[in-house]
C-alpha cells in the first residue's frame, strides 16, 4: 500500500491546486481570442488603468521583467498593445493598448459571472474567500 503524501492537508497545495483551477476554467473563454491567461491580466490592467509603464504592471502583476517582457512582446506582435520609450528617460518603457487591445475588451466582455457560476460558490463564500486571500497573500508579501 502506498503511503499517503497528506497533500489533502496542506494549504499551500489547496492553494496552488486552487489556482491552476480557476485558471484553466479561463482557457475556453480565451483561446478564441488567442489569448494566455497571463496576457488576459496584462490587458485587464490596461483595460481598468491606461497606459502604464512596464516596471509598474510587473510591480501590480507581481511579475519580473524576465516573464514580463515576452508577454509584452506577444501581445504587440498580435497588435494589441505598443511599447515605446519614455521622452525624458529612455529606461522607461510605456505600454499603451493599440485600438484592437481596447476594442478586445468588448469582444470579451465580463469572464467574472462565468467564473463564479463554475466555482459552485454562494457570492458571500466568494466574497469571504477573496478576502482571507488577500490577507493572507498581503501576510506573506515580503517573503513573495
Amino acid at each position: 500500500m502506498r503511503e499517503s503524501t497528506a497533500l489533502d492537508d496542506m494549504i499551500c497545495f489547496q492553494l496552488y491546486a486552487a489556482s491552476r483551477g480557476m485558471t484553466a476554467l479561463y482557457r475556453p473563454l480565451l483561446d478564441p481570442h488567442h489569448l494566455t491567461y497571463p496576457q488576459y491580466l496584462v490587458l485587464r490592467v490596461l483595460w481598468h488603468d491606461g497606459p502604464t509603464t512596464v516596471r509598474d504592471l510587473g510591480h501590480t502583476l507581481r511579475l519580473d521583467s524576465g516573464t514580463l517582457s515576452p508577454l509584452l512582446k506577444r501581445l504587440e506582435t498580435q497588435g494589441l498593445l505598443r511599447r515605446e520609450r519614455g521622452a525624458h528617460d529612455e529606461r522607461v518603457v510605456w505600454i499603451h493598448l493599440t485600438d484592437s487591445g481596447t476594442a478586445l475588451r468588448e469582444q470579451i466582455g465580463d469572464l467574472t459571472q462565468h467564473l463564479v457560476c463554475a466555482t459552485g460558490l454562494t457570492l458571500d463564500e466568494l466574497t469571504q474567500l477573496h478576502q482571507l486571500l488577500h490577507r493572507a497573500r498581503r501576510s506573506v508579501k515580503g517573503t513573495a
